[in-house]
């Protein structure tokens, strides 16, 4: 008897909905300075969340947590936090300093919601199929979860804003998170207005994005790709 392993008939969207995967991808923004102080819906909340549980994991082990920060006094902590961070940061970037300064690169407090998507080591067991060679997987799985929700965020109208720039004892000890379990994204999420229409960090003069052919190898290193 054969068994039914759920395969379904695959092929492209329809135009339509492969447009919007493209623009949600091409229009994504990281938000630091946009928020609007009024709540997100929970029943959208709920679905940015699913989306990042939707993500690819290696083994289906699903190796990430959700922490929602909602909690004023908390978040004043964690601003603090990265604002301790944010200084010695400042110090790495002599020859660029007055930039640095004048860049906002967070919205932990003018954001409704605050959120630490998390990856949890141990989960799966000592041997996770898929990750036996390579035990960093679980964290680029995590990974893939905050991209998901971070698209999802976009088609929503939901603008989301990663703040890296934490020293990772501060947000265990503010967090209370358990020893085998790694931040992985601290995320600021809230309506917005208006976007950037290409990256912050490119229209404010800090980088460029770099041509996507210069990029492209093929066979081994450095050996540029055949048209």
């Amino acid at each position: 008897m054969s068994r039914d392993h759920g395969l379904a008939p695959a092929g492209p969207f329809p135009e339509p909905d492969r447009k919007a995967v493209y623009r949600a991808i091409r229009l994504r923004r990281d938000v630091r300075g946009q928020f609007r102080p009024d709540p997100i819906d929970p029943a959208i909340m709920r679905r940015l969340l699913q989306a990042a549980h939707d993500a690819p994991s290696v083994g289906l082990s699903q190796p990430w947590n959700f922490v929602l920060i909602r909690d004023p006094a908390a978040r004043r902590r964690l601003h603090d936090a990265f604002t301790r961070a944010n200084a010695e940061a400042a110090e790495r970037f002599p020859d660029r300093k007055p930039l640095y300064s004048a860049l906002k690169l967070e919205g932990i407090l003018d954001a409704p919601v605050n959120l630490c998507i998390t990856c949890d080591r141990t989960r799966g067991g000592a041997y996770v199929l898929g990750r036996t060679h390579d035990s960093a997987t679980d964290l680029y799985s995590t990974a893939c979860a905050v991209q998901n929700l971070w698209l999802a965020a976009r088609a929503e109208g939901i603008g989301v804003g990663w703040v890296s720039i934490f020293r990772q004892d501060d947000l265990r000890r503010e967090l209370d998170l358990p020893d085998h379990v790694v931040p992985v994204a601290y995320l600021c999420l809230g309506h917005v207005t208006e976007l950037y229409q290409e990256p912050e960090l490119q229209a404010r003069g800090w980088a460029n994005r770099l041509p996507l052919d210069t990029l492209i190898f093929e066979d081994t290193w450095g050996r540029a790709a055949s048209s």
